[in-house]
C-alpha cells in the first residue's frame, strides 16, 4: 500500500517567504482579500527537505501523568538553508526557536507546538543534517505560574478553564476542549507563583480525569464521566478482522496493584478504603494522595472505594501496539491516523496462535509516529478498560453487574 502522504510546515512571519499582503501590489495589495496575509505567521511546506520525524505524545501507564508532547524533525542541510546564520537560504530570519511547527499525516494533524531548539551537524563530507526540537503547549503551562486568589465552588471542568484564563496563562479560549466535569471542587486559596501544571495535576487527580494537549494543539480535558460507546472503537486484530498491527506488549503483574487507598484533601479529612481478599493475596499495597480538591469528606470517601475497586488486582494488559502504516488500506491508515489520547480500541490477539482469543477495549494514553522517507510506524500506548462506565444498549459497555454506573 502507498504511504499516508506526510507534511511539514513551519511558521514563517513577513519577513519569509509566503503568502503576504504587498503594499501598491496588484494582487497582493488588496484590502479585505484571504490569500495575503497581513500579520501573524502562515505555515510553510518543508517537507522535501525531512529525513526523518518523530512524535511522541502522552505516557505509558495509567496513573503516570501526562508529558509535554515532543517533536524531533531531521531535514538535510546540505544546502544550508537551515543554518540561521546563512544569509543566502530562503529561510533566513526564520530558523529561530518559538516558531510553529505542525505536522500532518493522512487527513489529521498530528502534532502542533513550538520550536524550541535548532541543532546543526556539519560533516566535512558535505552531508549535513538540521535537527528541529519542538513541544507542544503543555510545555508552556509547566513554566508559568498561577496569580494569587480564591477559587469558587465550582466543577473541575470549570476550575481548569479559570486557570486556563488566569493572568498568569492566557489560553485561547477557542484552543480548548474542556468537558464539565463530575467532581465539585472547593473554594480554595491560590498563593501566588503556584506552578500551573502541578495544580492542574491535582485537579486531573481530584475528579479523576485526563487532561492533556491534543494534536492540534488544543488544550484538552476528560472527565471521568464521558462516555465511549464501544461503536466507537477501533477495531486492532491479529487475524485479519481488523487493522493488522505488527509487535505488540503485554504486562501482567502488580505496577497497578493497589488494594489500600489513603487519601487527603486540602482542608478536610482523611479517607482509608481496603480490598481485603487481595491484601490476603498479595500483601498491602497502598496508594497514597493528598491535597486533593473536593468539596467534602463524602466525595474524598467515594474516591478511595474506586481507586481500591479500580486496581486491588493485577492487570492483564496490552501494554502497546505498534501499526505499520504501509500495510494498511488508505481508510486504514486514516483510521489509525485519526487516533487521539483517550480514543477507544478493541483489541483482538491470539498469541502464536495457540489458545482461546484474549479480547479487550483499551483507552490510548500514548501515541508515537515514527517517519522516515520509505516508513511510518504509529505505536499506541493502552490502559485497558475492564470496568468501563455503562453505556445504555452498549453491547460491551451496556451490561449490568459489570461496567459502573459511576460514582
Amino acid at each position: 500500500m502507498p504511504m499516508p502522504t506526510r507534511k511539514v510546515e513551519l511558521g514563517f512571519d513577513e519577513n519569509g517567504p509566503g503568502a503576504w499582503f504587498t503594499l501598491d501590489d496588484a494582487t497582493a495589495g488588496v484590502l479585505d482579500n484571504t490569500g495575503y496575509t497581513l500579520a501573524g505567521a502562515v505555515y510553510y511546506d518543508v517537507t522535501q527537505y525531512v529525513k526523518s520525524v518523530s512524535i511522541n505524545r502522552g505516557k505509558s501507564r495509567e496513573l503516570d501523568r501526562f508529558n509535554s508532547g515532543s517533536l524531533t524533525v531531521q531535514f538535510n542541510n546540505q544546502n544550508r538553508f537551515f543554518d540561521p546564520t546563512n544569509t543566502l537560504s530562503p529561510f533566513f530570519g526564520q530558523i529561530v526557536p518559538r516558531r510553529e511547527v505542525r505536522v500532518t499525516a493522512g487527513t489529521a494533524v498530528q502534532f502542533y507546538g513550538l520550536v524550541d531548539d535548532w541543532d546543526l551537524d556539519y560533516n566535512i563530507s558535505g552531508l549535513s543534517d538540521a535537527t528541529l526540537a519542538a513541544f507542544d503547549g503543555m510545555s508552556a503551562l509547566a513554566g508559568q505560574t498561577l496569580t494569587a486568589g480564591t477559587a469558587t465552588v465550582q466543577l473541575s471542568g470549570a476550575r481548569i478553564d479559570t486557570v486556563l484564563s488566569d493572568a498568569g496563562v492566557n489560553w485561547p479560549a477557542t484552543e480548548r476542549n474542556i468537558d464539565a466535569g463530575g467532581q465539585t471542587l472547593q473554594a480554595d486559596v491560590i498563593s501566588a507563583g503556584t506552578n500551573v501544571m502541578q495544580y492542574v495535576n491535582v485537579v486531573e487527580q481530584s475528579e479523576p480525569g485526563i487532561f492533556f494537549i491534543d494534536k492540534t494543539g488544543k488544550a484538552t480535558y476528560r472527565d471521568r464521566n464521558r462516555l465511549y460507546p464501544s461503536s466507537s472503537a477501533v477495531l486492532l486484530s491479529d487475524d485479519g478482522t481488523g487493522i493488522q498491527y505488527g509487535d505488540i506488549k503485554v504486562n501482567y503483574g502488580s505496577e497497578l496493584l493497589y488494594n489500600q487507598a489513603e487519601v487527603s484533601r486540602l482542608n478536610g479529612g482523611l479517607a482509608v478504603a481496603d480490598d481485603l481478599t487481595s491484601q490476603r493475596t498479595y500483601g498491602v499495597r497502598t496508594y497514597v494522595a493528598d491535597g486533593l480538591l473536593m468539596n467534602t469528606d463524602e466525595a474524598l470517601g467515594q474516591l478511595a472505594i474506586y481507586l481500591v475497586n479500580q486496581y486491588a488486582n493485577p492487570e492483564y494488559r496490552f501494554e502497546s501496539v505498534t501499526i505499520p502504516l504501509n500495510k494498511l488500506s488508505t481508510s486504514q491508515q486514516n483510521d489509525v491516523l485519526g487516533l487521539e489520547i483517550g480514543s477507544i480500541c478493541q483489541i483482538k490477539f491470539q498469541p502464536n496462535k495457540v489458545g482461546a482469543v484474549i479480547n479487550k477495549y483499551a483507552q490510548v494514553i500514548g501515541v508515537q509516529n515514527q517517519m522516515t522517507i520509505s516508513d511510518h510506524k504509529v505505536t499506541l500506548a493502552f490502559q485497558t478498560i475492564d470496568t468501563a462506565y455503562f453505556v445504555l444498549d452498549d453491547p460491551a459497555f451496556g451490561l449490568l453487574d459489570y461496567n459502573s454506573l459511576g460514582f
